[in-house]
């Protein structure tokens, strides 16, 4: 799949907002019959469009009310050390999500944990002891605003010339 219809990005819009539609329900939704709309589907997961599906959990009501900032600057920046370093922070299930970032440091990381007293043994004895780190700096979540996974699709929209209006209508 090179390009994208208007058909493929209603399907990827709707199942942003829910993975957990049936393909009747999405068919509905999109317009078009079970058939073409599950091949759709297929076409779009095996084109890298879809790259997976998960429930999104309330990571304070299963006790992980701290959210942590966390950059990391290396010794140093050579392949073979930066390779080792993500190789490590892939492991820790406490970090669910890391950036490779321009600038100041070397690494974002998203860290969660029970509380501060946990989230500072945790960068004690994890994140200060992993290879090549040099420093951290730590920042605290104090609310969150928003926490969206569903990327826009307007750009794609544009490209087709269809407003925001006209895709609701696909």
């Amino acid at each position: 799949m090179e390009t994208l219809d208007r058909f493929d990005l209603a399907i990827l819009q709707e199942l942003q907002s829910d993975g957990r539609l049936t393909n009747a329900e999405l068919a509905q939704r999109v317009g078009l019959s079970a058939a073409p709309c599950w091949r759709r589907v297929r076409a779009l997961e095996e084109g890298g469009y879809i790259k997976g599906y998960r429930a999104v959990l309330d990571r304070d009501k299963l006790g992980l009310g701290v959210l942590a900032f966390v950059r990391l600057d290396a010794d140093r920046n050579s392949g073979d050390v930066t390779r080792q370093m993500e190789q490590a922070i892939r492991a820790i299930p406490e970090v669910v999500s890391c950036h490779y970032i321009s600038g100041s440091g070397t690494f974002e990381l998203q860290v969660v944990s029970r509380d501060l007293h946990h989230f500072s043994t945790f960068a004690r004895e994890v994140l200060l002891n992993l290879p090549n780190v040099k420093d951290l700096h730590t920042s605290f979540s104090l609310g969150e605003v928003k926490a969206d996974a569903a990327l826009p699709l307007t750009h794609w929209l544009a490209d087709k010339g269809m407003h925001t209006a006209d895709r609701r209508k696909t």
